[in-house]
């Protein structure tokens, strides 16, 4: 789960049961959708073929001495919902 501001740019991700807040000015990015390798044809109602990823820095909970984990996670396009795709661990 993915807790966003007004604007829709992510600012906590929960993950398991810890909340990470985001501490560093989160970037985003669009990516092309390879639907064929995994679908025989276009998912019906997909008019658009990009992905909404975001990068983020976060760091667990509130605590800002806790080192900060750089994550990807991925907007789902048709229902809104997020995944996440990577998540590197720098002390985590």
């Amino acid at each position: 789960m993915v807790k966003t501001d007004a604007e829709g740019r992510p600012m906590a991700v929960v993950r398991g049961s810890r909340e990470w807040t985001v501490g560093a000015e989160p970037v985003r990015w669009f990516e092309r959708v390879n639907w064929w390798e995994a679908e025989r044809r276009m998912p019906k109602g997909l008019s658009r073929v990009d992905v909404e990823v975001w990068q983020v820095q976060a760091r667990l909970g509130r605590n800002l001495a806790s080192a900060l984990t750089t994550m990807e996670i991925v907007r789902d396009g048709l229902g809104g919902g997020w995944r996440l795709r990577e998540a590197v661990a720098d002390a985590a």
